[in-house]
């Protein structure tokens, strides 16, 4: 199914309204529904940014990020699974992860109906950096490779078809394909009764002997932290916090217009302070997304400290929105009964994926430093 800038945001939307009317229930029971996932893929909204060529709809970063920013408003969780393979295919085109026989292969693979994420993290590395190796390995035997292992916060769980698992090969940091249904896998629900998006299925997957063929090893680890991958990566999930804020926004004005308490006799929406801070809201909202979008835009000419100021600013709005909005709605807005605390959660997952704070100020002011220092010379 192949979608224009414009059909994508439609379908976006449409797909919003059906996450909103499961996302309260997902929350509550810590799971991904079943219903998200296979309107994700009949739709064909996880191959947005494969080439047409391949049966993609061979969108751009920043259509994929609009697409986000509106079903992130039904279900941040469910926006998070979706934006993992987004980013894989669109770093893969950037910057090649695999051989082009791979990439044909696991284009089509997705267009078919394959959810593709990255198995990354692990309970003593944490998430991958520096260069250090992993506790996940592979050991070439006569009939293939046998992998060993355990990765945490595995984001769409057993809903993941092809497992990018990243591993020890030989003393050397590599990538092999672990699909899903092979003998030896298996999961444990970790995740459901964390602070943020405890919908997202992103469990712990544990790998014991399985076997898998030789040509299932893809790439050097180190290839994997191009700057092009990081893009994508970050935009992808600012695009999902910052979208939860404005879900946010928008269930705290619909409860302002419908709050009328006794005393007052016409609903809080009418009162100058509750517009101010409404008003104050907008235009934080307004400015990160501008932000958010040149920095889409930017990324043509490669300029990843944009990036990375457009994450940082993304969710110091998406923090400080969903807060206020709390304190909007008074006491209703920390029970159930709104979905103001869910986005106050959801959004701070954002504070534990890189660059964090205080690494992404010092990269912008780097580059701000270095481009007045080359002004002077």
């Amino acid at each position: 199914m192949e979608y224009t800038n414009k059909s994508a945001i439609d379908l976006a939307k449409q797909l919003s309204v059906q996450f909103a009317a499961r996302a309260s229930e997902a929350d509550k029971h810590g799971k991904l529904p079943k219903e998200d996932v296979n309107a994700l893929k009949s739709s064909g909204y996880l191959t947005l940014n494969i080439p047409k060529k391949f049966g993609g709809s061979g969108l751009f970063i920043k259509d994929c990020i609009r697409a986000q920013l509106e079903i992130a408003q039904g279900s941040p969780a469910t926006a998070l699974v979706a934006a993992m393979p987004l980013h894989i295919f669109g770093q893969a085109q950037e910057h090649p992860l695999w051989s082009e026989h791979h990439y044909v292969r696991f284009c089509k693979e997705a267009v078919a109906g394959a959810i593709f994420n990255f198995a990354g993290t692990e309970p003593e590395l944490g998430s991958p950096s520096r260069g250090q190796m992993y506790a996940t390995t592979a050991t070439r035997t006569s009939d293939g490779l046998l992998i060993n292992g355990r990765k945490i916060c595995t984001t769409g769980g057993k809903h993941i078809t092809h497992l990018l698992v990243t591993i020890d090969y030989e003393g050397e940091p590599k990538v092999v394909l672990v699909e899903n249904h092979r003998n030896g896998i298996s999961w444990q629900e970790t995740w459901g009764e964390g602070l943020s998006l405890r919908a997202s299925d992103s469990h712990d997957v544990i790998f014991s002997d399985v076997l898998v063929p030789v040509e299932n090893l893809l790439i050097s680890e180190s290839n994997k932290a191009e700057l092009s991958g990081k893009a994508w990566f970050i935009m992808m999930v600012s695009s999902v916090y910052l979208g939860a804020a404005i879900g946010a926004r928008n269930a705290v004005i619909q409860y302002a217009l419908e709050r009328t308490p006794t005393v007052l006799g016409k609903p809080i929406a009418t009162l100058p302070g509750i517009q101010r801070q409404i008003g104050d809201i907008d235009i934080s909202l307004q400015a990160a997304r501008a932000l958010l979008l040149e920095a889409a835009e930017s990324w043509e000419q490669r300029q990843f400290t944009k990036v990375v100021a457009a994450k940082y600013f993304a969710l110091k709005v998406a923090c400080e929105v969903t807060q206020t909005a709390l304190e909007i709605a008074g006491s209703t807005g920390l029970t159930c009964r709104l979905p103001l605390e869910r986005y106050f959660r959801d959004v701070r997952a954002g504070l534990m994926q890189p660059p964090k704070g205080d690494t992404a100020l010092e990269l912008i002011g780097q580059e701000a430093i270095e481009a007045m220092n080359q002004v002077k010379g």
